[in-house]
């Protein structure tokens, strides 16, 4: 049990020029702060803090996808490091279950929970306990993880594989054209988050449907990039989704057919993927996988994608 701090005032901001204040504490998606709260990617009123006097003990924020939307993702957590514990967990619980009861809707689930963190973060004994006091926090508020994943960056100037030949590559020719595709490739998914859809009753078909209206709603780039990986007699192989979010060029998503699974198609899917974009004169591309989709994992890293951070997702379970 987390004892309930003292002297302490949880509170919303009153505005954007409370940045400042909001900012004493740092992440390393500061620097996206301004932006979002100028498109209305962030509110005021879910950008918490928790205040001792003058001093920042804690924050958080929620964000979303669309100027208008709900909070979609937590995914800023800060709290004052130099604080012992338990009073750091004390302070962390507080802010937390304070700042949902108020932006959350009653009823309504929690929004995920994501962190980046360094790569070495369990070999670091700082960025460890770091991390693992935000863990427990969550943990404390009824959270658990999902998934740990690879943050992964493909930079200019790193050689891109010429196209085999051995597949022949299409633009997708509308919604349906990918969510045929989409559904199979669920089935027997290494994603976590797939799988939790899975588990939590879906069909492979509802899964795919959500995670084409979720997450492909907000890309900014042309349809026309994304592309479908077909045999040379026309069989369909796989298929990539390269894509800009509001932040980066990435690869926003990429799958191999079940039945086609183990013949190494997904380097020429993915080089197809990182063709589109670089012929884009990009500085780099992003990509994320699960750290237990070691396939997948080993593909980026033959296609020289850099390993530069982790992260990872919590989940609270609906009752």
């Amino acid at each position: 049990m987390i004892p309930a701090p003292t002297g302490l005032t949880v509170r919303p901001l009153t505005g954007a020029d409370e940045l400042g204040l909001f900012c004493r504490l740092s992440y390393v998606l500061d620097h996206e702060l301004a932006d979002d709260l100028a498109t209305g990617r962030r509110r005021p009123e879910w950008m918490w803090v928790a205040l001792r006097g003058e001093r920042v003990l804690g924050r958080l924020s929620w964000w979303t996808g669309q100027e208008g939307g709900s909070p979609q993702f937590l995914d800023f957590f800060d709290l004052d490091d130099t604080l012992p514990e338990p009073e750091r967990g004390a302070v962390g619980l507080e802010l937390l279950e304070k700042a949902t009861a108020s932006v959350v809707p009653a009823g309504a689930p929690r929004p995920e929970y994501g962190r980046f963190v360094p790569p070495d973060w369990r070999e670091d004994p700082v960025a460890r306990d770091v991390v693992e006091a935000r863990i427990r926090v969550m943990e404390a508020s009824g959270a658990r993880m999902l998934v740990e994943r690879l943050r992964l960056e493909w930079r200019a100037g790193t050689p891109v594989p010429e196209d085999t030949g051995r597949l022949v590559f299409r633009q997708v020719s509308g919604r349906e054209d990918l969510l045929a595709l989409m559904t199979p490739v669920m089935e027997g998914t290494l994603d976590a988050h797939g799988q939790a859809d899975l588990a939590s009753g879906l069909s492979a078909r509802e899964a795919a449907e959500k995670h084409y209206d979720e997450d492909f709603a907000g890309l900014r780039t042309p349809r026309e990039w994304w592309r479908i990986a077909e045999l040379p007699g026309g069989e369909p192989v796989g298929f990539v989704v390269p894509a800009r979010n509001n932040y980066h060029p990435m690869i926003a998503y990429i799958g191999v057919l079940p039945a086609h699974r183990g013949h190494g198609y997904i380097d020429d899917i993915l080089a197809e993927g990182t063709r589109v974009l670089a012929a884009q004169d990009v500085e780099r591309i992003r990509a994320a996988t699960d750290l237990g989709n070691v396939p997948m994992a080993k593909s980026f890293a033959r296609l020289g994608y850099v390993n530069f951070e982790r992260a990872f997702d919590m989940v609270w379970d609906e009752a």
